[in-house]
């Protein structure tokens, strides 16, 4: 990570580490970071790292469903613009969903996700988002 990340610090675990996501237009977005420095490709995981993924995605899975009650789940490890073992955790919601006084609509629900780098997430909201995850982790 070029940034420093670690104030949207979710969870750590021992191979991963879970960040909330600098744009929130997908209500409780997430990345999942592969601590070791040189990974690079989902398929060249060690086992250890493989099994301790799954682990983190039905935690964080499970946090998210008693926070947001999001109604589906993408999970997307793509590595073009970050060559880095990591990926998005990206909760769906069939119908609008307010959070603080914001409505966040899936427009594209159904469908593939896209990101809307119109969508301002502002920093109260980042922490409010990484709290909530935070305090069912």
């Amino acid at each position: 990570m070029a940034e420093d990340f670690s104030k949207d610090l979710v969870k750590g675990y021992k191979y991963w580490e879970i960040y909330v996501h600098e744009n929130q237009g997908y209500l409780g977005r997430c990345v999942v970071w592969c601590k070791r420095s040189d990974a690079l490709d989902l398929a060249d995981a060690t086992p250890k790292e493989q099994s301790e993924l799954f682990l983190v995605l039905r935690d964080l899975r499970e946090a998210t469903k008693k926070v947001f009650q999001p109604d589906w789940f993408n999970y997307s490890f793509l590595g073009n613009e970050t060559r880095h073992l990591h990926g998005h955790f990206i909760p769906r919601h069939a119908k609008p969903k307010t959070f603080m006084d914001i409505v966040f609509e899936d427009k594209l629900y159904g469908h593939n996700y896209k990101t809307d780098h119109n969508f301002k997430t502002s920093l109260e909201l980042l922490n409010k988002v990484r709290d909530e995850l935070k305090s069912v982790l």
